[in-house]
């Protein structure tokens, strides 16, 4: 049976990518945001997960803004880099797992998902800047990935609520997969940041913490943030953090928080991560067999 074994959320700025990209990490600029990852990218390589459930948006890449599905599962072999209007970022073609995702579909469609099937997607940003971020500069990914992309750049979006309900039913279908796989689910994007209008740069720590407590323990009132206030509180753009509510409703109702990252760079973007382990389930494939 497969199994989710953690959750991780975390910021997918692209403009972390390009650092990478260009040998910019050690700068002081970007210095304390990679090392921020160290800890995760030394968890990731003990935990070695099979498949990763990535839950971003697509930035009218590959989902243009005449075609905007609301959740859109990827169900290919392989999902190339996006060329987002410089070229496509170097790094691996990201390789997808065909059967499992085709089961996830079925039984979300069953769960009453209207689910948009994805048999060919270029993946931006907001899927390989969280890859670089945990696995580093590498050859090939040393996971599967199944691509979950949620609208969230062209009204109307999914409610938090929604997002919560999916990543539930997420949750139930992984179970109900035979194989045995350690599967990870990951929510991209946020933390509060807008990049554009009079608010350009707007930067809100004390909600973008208030929403890392809540994933612990708050959950009922995190479901409960409207879109409104999405964007009062944490800019246009931190509406992405309801990415974030699928990957912990997913974990199940409690949870153990591992690590946690949050910080404020001299840009328009705060940058956050947090890893969560299920409360009451075997940690690791192995130790179910």
């Amino acid at each position: 049976m497969a199994r989710i074994t953690a959750g991780v959320a975390t910021s997918h700025v692209p403009a972390i990518g390009a650092a990478l990209d260009h040998g910019r990490t050690a700068e002081p600029y970007w210095a304390p945001v990679f090392a921020g990852y160290d800890w995760v990218k030394a968890w990731e390589a003990e935990e070695k997960p099979d498949v990763i459930i990535l839950c971003y948006n697509d930035h009218a890449t590959s989902l243009m803004l005449d075609v905007v599905p609301t959740f859109a599962l990827g169900c290919a072999e392989e999902f190339a880099p996006a060329d987002e209007g410089w070229g496509a970022r170097p790094v691996p073609t990201v390789i997808g797992h065909p059967e499992f995702a085709s089961h996830l579909a079925e039984q979300l469609v069953l769960d009453e998902f209207d689910l948009t099937i994805m048999n060919h997607m270029d993946v931006d940003h907001g899927l390989t800047v969280p890859l670089s971020l945990m696995f580093g500069q590498v050859d090939e990914w040393p996971v599967k990935v199944i691509p979950l992309a949620v609208n969230v750049t062209q009204f109307p979006t999914p409610s938090g609520n929604r997002c919560w309900m999916l990543g539930e039913a997420i949750g139930h279908a992984v179970e109900s997969y035979p194989e045995d796989l350690n599967v990870q689910i990951w929510g991209t994007g946020g933390m509060s940041h807008q990049l554009q209008g009079p608010r350009a740069g707007l930067i809100n720590p004390e909600f973008d913490n208030a929403f890392l407590d809540g994933l612990i323990d708050g959950t009922d009132e995190l479901r409960k943030i409207t879109r409104l206030e999405y964007l009062r509180e944490s800019g246009s753009e931190g509406i992405e953090l309801i990415m974030w509510l699928i990957m912990r409703a997913a974990l199940g109702a409690e949870v153990e928080q591992l690590h946690r990252f949050y910080h404020v760079p001299a840009s328009n973007t705060a940058v956050g991560h947090v890893v969560f382990r299920p409360k009451g389930k075997v940690e690791t494939v192995a130790e179910a067999a």
